[in-house]
């Protein structure tokens, strides 16, 4: 059912509006069935795309406090601390003081964390090469600029700064004319 909404969208039915709201539909769509590819191959790991992407970042950023992590990966703070005790339980990070501030604690990254990272790289590659392997390079750098483009103009405020409604307007609300 909704592919066939999906398309019919995309093919111009409905108009503009219509447009532009398939546009959406098909990047959500992308995204959940590239994330549960993602999650399936990660489950055996005992991961899921959040932790994946935390041990992602801690070789990045080396030892991150929590809140950095945070802000660099969007997590809710509540979701981050959960994420943090579950993966501290299962040996993959630890909690450090931070040298700067020894009231503070920095993430890192255990042994059990590298080796588990390292598996999960290898089984993410998997998806990843069935997912945009077929791109050729030119192909994947040009939908990289695109989405770019896209997350960029989605973040900032519309043109006329006019803010966006928290709701739609009641049906008995007139509009002056």
């Amino acid at each position: 059912m909704l592919q066939d909404l999906l398309e019919r969208f995309l093919a111009g039915e409905g108009g503009p509006a219509a447009d532009h709201v398939g546009l959406g539909m098909l990047l959500a769509e992308v995204h959940n069935q590239s994330r549960e590819r993602l999650n399936q191959v990660l489950r055996p790991l005992g991961l899921n795309v959040r932790t994946f992407a935390v041990l992602l970042a801690l070789p990045m950023y080396g030892p991150v406090s929590q809140r950095d992590l945070i802000d660099r990966l969007r997590i809710d703070k509540s979701a981050m601390v959960r994420l943090i005790d579950e993966m501290e339980a299962r040996g993959l990070v630890a909690r450090e003081r931070a040298p700067q501030d020894r009231r503070a604690y920095c993430i890192v990254l255990t042994p059990q964390g590298e080796r588990t990272l390292a598996a999960a790289r290898q089984d993410t590659d998997r998806i990843g090469g069935h997912l945009f392997g077929p791109l050729p390079e030119s192909e994947r750098g040009l939908l990289v600029e695109v989405l770019r483009g896209v997350a960029e103009r989605a973040a900032t405020p519309l043109p006329d700064a006019t803010p966006l409604p928290d709701a739609a307007p009641s049906p008995d609300a007139t509009t002056p004319r």
